[in-house]
């Protein structure tokens, strides 16, 4: 839900950021998430006030929070707020961010008093063509570090995916493709990455970097309800090329099948592309 200017609304620490009353509440420019990107935050799909999928993103968070040494914040609290944000009606994005708090100068931690940000925004207006007609990826520059210890969670240090997704401004291209520096695929830069190869589904190793979405993880179960071989493991730009099928996917978009990369291009039809178009149906 926005207000009348278009922005979000926002809940910081359960209070407002835009109330005119006494309770206003504003984020602290000693606070560790604005200082350093000292947190995480989840990305929610709401349809008509009901938050798809909480369980998996709860899980996420914690896990989160556990391997970045936040404590948890209450899940009864976090609905609570998530409530208070939403219009009720309709489809909406809700954030959720997780910041270590206010510390003092320097990287040691030691108090910590973790800050909540809770926002809700209007569902985006995305071509639909995207869905059923495919996409085009741009092939990033900017690779992406190896880091174990932050894989897989969506932690505040997106510099990488903002420094590639200024690569292009060509209304072509709806995604951009990021490796890293083993010029290994990993991820798009706000999605998750799919191929078909010989009716096998494969995704990237995430265990070294990048973010392991949640319909990701939706997909993967769907393959193993369908009995559909998948296999995760290190994937190069030219096993991408060479695939039956490429796909992309998160919270938002749902699935967007690929019909060009680079030069080398897909054919989107249903009869081609089998594997993608199953489980689009399966997760919509």
């Amino acid at each position: 839900m926005s207000d009348i200017a278009g922005r979000p609304r926002i809940l910081i620490n359960g209070n407002f950021s835009d109330d005119k009353g006494d309770h206003t509440q504003r984020l602290s420019a000693l606070d560790r998430g604005f200082q350093y990107g000292d947190g995480l935050f989840e990305t929610l799909a709401v349809s008509d006030g009901v938050v798809n999928h909480w369980s998996l993103h709860w899980a996420r968070l914690c896990e989160a929070c556990e391997r970045l040494f936040i404590p948890t914040p209450n899940e009864v609290q976090i609905r609570s707020e998530i409530d208070k944000v939403l219009a009720g009606v309709g489809k909406e994005i809700v954030k959720i961010i997780i910041s270590r708090g206010e510390g003092v100068r320097g990287y040691a931690f030691r108090h910590v008093s973790p800050t909540r940000v809770v926002s809700a925004y209007p569902w985006p207006d995305l071509p639909k063509a995207n869905a059923t007609q495919g996409i085009a990826l741009f092939e990033c520059r900017t690779p992406i570090a190896r880091q174990p210890a932050l894989a897989g969670i969506k932690h505040l240090n997106r510099l990488e995916n903002i420094l590639a997704r200024h690569e292009w401004n060509d209304a072509r291209f709806a995604e951009g493709i990021m490796l890293d520096m083993e010029k290994n695929v990993i991820e798009g830069t706000m999605s998750n990455v799919f191929l078909v190869k010989d009716n096998i589904l494969q995704t990237p190793d995430l265990s070294q970097c990048g973010v392991a979405g949640i319909t990701r993880q939706r997909i993967m179960h769907v393959a193993n309800e369908k009995g559909i071989t998948l296999e995760v493991k290190e994937i190069t730009l030219l096993q991408l090329e060479r695939a039956d099928e490429v796909f992309v996917c998160n919270t938002v978009i749902g699935i967007w099948p690929v019909n060009k990369i680079n030069q080398i291009r897909f054919d989107v039809e249903e009869e081609q592309n089998p594997v993608t178009r199953l489980i689009q149906r399966a997760i919509a």
